[in-house]
């Protein structure tokens, strides 16, 4: 299983601001290892937030997103004691969830 994911969100004005570091290597597939192969691709597609169970982000990724990607993000209609969720799906078909709970 994948490190889990670094999340906090915090209340700031009027909006909730949500900050992430995801652990994924984001290899495009065009590098060569020290043996002088190819390195396959391996890189995070989709990246889906949810607050309370409601989607507010969706992004669609490729292979120009840099090793262990850090994404941040504003929402409006959020409060203290909401829960977050992250999920993140790759190209080899792995995914991973992680939640964190609004301050």
């Amino acid at each position: 299983m994948p490190n889990p994911m670094r999340m906090r969100a915090n209340v700031e004005g009027d909006a909730v601001v949500v900050r992430v570091l995801m652990s994924h290597p984001e290899e495009t597939g065009l590098l060569k290892g020290p043996d002088g192969k190819i390195i396959p691709a391996h890189f995070i597609q989709k990246v889906t937030c949810t607050s309370n169970g409601k989607t507010v982000l969706e992004c669609d990724w490729g292979t120009a997103i840099s090793k262990n990607p850090f994404l941040e993000f504003r929402f409006k209609g959020g409060k203290s004691g909401d829960k977050v969720a992250v999920t993140w799906l790759d190209n080899k078909g792995e995914t991973q969830t992680d939640s964190t709970t609004v301050s």
